[in-house]
């Protein structure tokens, strides 16, 4: 079975950072693509960033220059780094992951959600 867990998140004050972290385990061949969605409130979900195996980087224009997406050296790892947070950032944050088994398997694979919260 392959999972995703993510962790960081919270609260935090505009104008600060927050770094989200999701490691992918298990059974695993090789990872494609990574990346992070977040839903707000009455809203549609919709991608932040993603990086793929090869370290294409994708940014919502929302997030550029503020928000920095990377891979650790096993690319497991995903992490997402939010500087100059802003109160419509506020949302629930999701790993992605396409993941493909040692059978040949194609999955798509979401986190738990982790909620980010930028108040004053």
């Amino acid at each position: 079975q392959v999972q995703l867990v993510e962790s960081g998140g919270g609260s935090v004050q505009p104008g600060g950072s927050l770094r989200l972290s999701c490691a992918a385990s298990g059974s695993i061949f090789s990872i494609d693509n990574m990346g992070w969605y977040r839903q707000a409130p009455g809203r549609e979900r919709e991608l932040v960033a993603s990086i793929s195996s090869g370290g294409r980087i994708m940014y919502a224009d929302s997030v550029k220059g503020r928000f920095t997406i990377s891979r650790d050296n096993t690319k497991t790892t995903v992490h997402l780094q939010m500087d100059t947070l802003k109160p419509e950032d506020t949302a629930v944050y999701y790993c992605y992951s396409m993941v493909i088994t040692p059978s040949f398997e194609v999955l798509e694979l979401w986190g738990q959600g982790t909620l980010v919260t930028v108040s004053s």
